[in-house]
């Protein structure tokens, strides 16, 4: 009886196709808006909320404001942006609404290429997924 259980508890816990579809459009939506240089784009992949965390080089910023203001100072225009290709390694569903994503960034610039890794926390808010932490750290 405890296996079944178990097992119930595991399938419930299953992240369903039409999420992850949904998950994985908005990785797309990042890439995309950023390869066309547009910030506030890709910002819109982010929960809209003071309390979104993002965990750079620099240490931890909060709120959506403060790391879209903190994305425009580091990336100026197209030329500092480059071209950003995201792979997802690994895809976990915490709870019904929230998921861990794992994953490798890789942008191409003509100032010098950045590499590294990126841990997202993607939560449901009011129906779409919305990335609501994001830790990225470069490889050089």
């Amino acid at each position: 009886m405890t296996f079944f259980l178990g097992f119930w508890a595991m399938a419930e816990n299953r992240l369903s196709e039409k999420d992850e579809t949904n998950i994985r459009k908005l990785i797309q939506q990042q890439v995309d808006a950023w390869n066309e240089g547009n910030l506030e784009k890709f910002m819109e992949t982010y929960w809209k909320s003071d309390r979104l965390s993002f965990v750079g080089s620099r240490g931890p910023t909060y709120g959506w404001q403060a790391t879209l203001d903190n994305y425009k100072k580091g990336y100026p225009d197209k030329k500092a942006m480059g071209h950003l290709d995201l792979k997802v390694l690994n895809l976990s569903q915490i709870d019904v609404k929230t998921v861990l994503m794992i994953g490798r960034f890789e942008l191409t610039r003509e100032i010098g290429d950045v590499a590294g890794h990126f841990t997202l926390v993607i939560q449901k808010i009011e129906g779409e997924w919305k990335i609501i932490s994001d830790h990225s750290s470069a490889e050089n």
